[in-house]
């Protein structure tokens, strides 16, 4: 009888166990329930992620994304990764071995690494901003309608200037500063037609010394009002100086220069990366050249400070409203080159393959290395 009940206490300890084990596993499988983010991101800067421009506006879209993932996409971020391509390879490697199935590489220099690493990894997906090349498989790139809110930040130089010259600090005379030059210079003269826009190149990204020097440079030749295509504040706060006005670009960034910021024409880079993560959990992502616009949220204008007067500030939302709408094209014909050549002739409106061979500055535009 004592082994008959003994028995029976060992089965009954085991039927217990076993239920208890079923409960924990039915637990684990509640709907909504998850070990872990369903996608990690790599993403690769250039810069700083809190650089106070280009890779910093980067960062917020990524924070942005983070956050209305709640917890379902985690991020890795490289910081400061040079143009070389060992250097991008080395930086995304390392992220893949963490386990991220997404690389994200934000300078143009990026691309041919990203082209190299999408062919010897298959399984993860390569997307590049600012590039031209891709594959139809697991490699695209993304990029926006800048010329959108240049154009606007134009109107807004052209009005605010006293002098009618208006300074510009690029990095490169390439096609992607090109198109926002032309851009913001056709906006100047849409309010402004005696307005000039004075180009000084850096010839590097981000060069906070040499954006500065070419801002000063820009100011001692009359310039009231700045305009830049670089990574850094320094033509802001050089700017404010000498008691003229500074559009930023990349983010808004009037705390740098308070009393000289005027506006900027910002990135929202968020819009993408939700739109891009959301298909790619999904498992409907297919590589594309993405083009994002005002309309679109993309792209757009930093809030206009108090410095820009009210009839200012009117004259530009009237036309704002209208891009955002998609109702107004940038580069309508006619238009000259500075040399006077027709670049767009009359009645014709460049599209996204039109705007992206520009090898030119238009009327009203001049341009020089520093």
């Amino acid at each position: 009888m004592k082994k008959f009940l003994a028995l029976f206490l060992v089965l009954a300890l085991v039927m217990s166990s076993l239920a208890g084990c079923g409960g924990k596993k039915e637990s684990a499988e509640e709907p909504g329930k998850t070990d872990g983010p369903e996608l990690t991101v790599g993403f690769i800067y250039i810069g700083p992620k809190s650089d106070g421009g280009f890779s910093e506006a980067q960062d917020r879209g990524r924070q942005a994304m983070e956050d209305y993932f709640g917890g379902k996409v985690a991020t890795l971020v490289a910081e400061s990764v040079p143009e070389e391509k060992q250097s991008v390879k080395s930086a995304a490697i390392n992220m893949i071995d963490q386990g991220a199935t997404v690389i994200v590489g934000t300078s143009y220099g990026f691309m041919d690494a990203l082209e190299e690493l999408a062919g010897e990894y298959p399984e993860v997906k390569f997307i590049h901003f600012s590039g031209n090349k891709m594959n139809d498989t697991n490699f695209g790139n993304y990029f926006g309608a800048m010329e959108e809110p240049r154009y606007l930040a134009g109107m807004v130089a052209g009005l605010m200037t006293k002098s009618n010259k208006i300074g510009y600090v690029a990095a490169f005379p390439y096609t992607e500063l090109l198109i926002g030059i032309n851009a913001f210079t056709l906006g100047a003269r849409s309010v402004n037609p005696n307005a000039e826009v004075k180009v000084v190149y850096t010839n590097a990204w981000v060069d906070a010394a040499n954006e500065k020097a070419a801002a000063e440079a820009l100011l001692a030749q009359g310039c009231d009002v700045l305009e830049q295509h670089c990574d850094t504040t320094g033509p802001q706060i050089a700017a404010e100086a000498t008691g003229a006005y500074a559009i930023g670009y990349n983010l808004d960034s009037r705390a740098a220069a308070p009393k000289a910021f005027l506006t900027a024409p910002i990135w929202k880079h968020e819009a993408f990366f939700i739109k891009t993560f959301e298909e790619i959990m999904a498992g409907t992502w297919k590589p594309e050249s993405y083009y994002g616009t005002m309309k679109d949220g993309y792209v757009g204008l930093a809030d206009m400070s108090d410095l820009v007067p009210a009839d200012v500030q009117a004259k530009v939302k009237e036309v704002q409203t209208k891009i955002e709408a998609g109702e107004f094209p940038i580069f309508v014909g006619p238009i000259k080159d500075n040399k006077g050549n027709i670049v767009v002739p009359e009645g014709t409106t460049l599209d996204r393959a039109g705007i992206w061979t520009m090898d030119y500055l238009v009327e009203g535009a001049t341009g020089a290395s520093q």
